[in-house]
């Protein structure tokens, strides 16, 4: 390894430690402790929360009709009780059955033999001034390439759950984004499920439920934090290697 590579190697070990110090410092402040939960705050409020912009139709404004118990621009005929403005919430069921299998195998071989036939240098048997002998051909050229490069996928998933989710924003053409965000801690184990994305009120059933398969612009996170999850983790300095070594 050269100097200017040792060198950013304990630049980059350097900021590691000091970013992940205070990381550290939490982790020694919380042994013999339970995972906290987080708090219950209001989602729009949250650090990078930005409002969804998405294309949106021309509006039609409401407009009541003399002895008609329908109005223009109405989505529905009678008012239900299911989720439809800001603050309002809805159970989605997360259901996910995802399972992938790929193989691939590439292979390349070339071979090149060039000969000139040239077997002096304009009648010299010897190279001037080192008097050393001239090769039997002077321009001959071999070369051989060889690559096979194999790849396979085998992934299977499953995810099925329910959680509450509460509406955030009311878009201009009538849908809903929702956001949810569910904790559970078992022992020193905290699971944590987030879903978030856009719905539209016709596909929320009478019971006020959700399939997540209706959510565009889905965001489903399953993850946890805690003592098995801490020991699945790679070290930070193993980390780093594994991004900075070239081999």
């Amino acid at each position: 390894m050269s100097f200017r590579s040792r060198l950013l190697f304990t630049a980059a070990a350097l900021s590691a430690t000091a970013l992940s110090g205070c990381a550290y410092l939490d982790q020694l402040a919380s042994v013999g402790s339970k995972p906290k939960l987080t708090a219950v705050n209001n989602p729009t409020e949250a650090k990078g929360y930005r409002p969804v912009t998405m294309p949106m139709p021309e509006p039609m404004p409401a407009a009541y009709n003399p002895n008609s118990l329908w109005r223009n621009g109405s989505r529905a005929f009678f008012k239900d009780q299911r989720a439809h403005q800001v603050g309002d919430i809805l159970t989605v069921t997360v259901n996910i059955t995802d399972s992938a299998q790929i193989a691939n195998e590439t292979q390349r071989s070339r071979q090149n033999n060039e000969d000139s036939g040239i077997s002096n240098l304009f009648g010299l048997k010897k190279v001037p001034l080192t008097a050393t002998p001239i090769p039997g051909r002077l321009l001959t050229a071999d070369s051989t390439s060889t690559s096979d490069g194999k790849g396979s996928v085998n992934r299977s998933e499953a995810l099925k759950t329910n959680i509450a989710a509460v509406v955030t924003q009311l878009l201009p053409n009538g849908n809903l984004v929702i956001e949810g965000k569910q904790e559970v801690r078992v022992n020193f184990e905290l699971r944590e499920l987030i879903v978030a994305g856009i719905v539209r009120p016709e596909d929320i059933q009478a019971d006020n439920t959700l399939d997540s398969t209706k959510i565009a612009q889905a965001r489903i996170a399953y993850g946890g934090r805690g003592q098995i999850t801490d020991v699945q983790q790679q070290r930070w300095g193993q980390q780093i290697s594994d991004v900075i070594l070239p081999f």
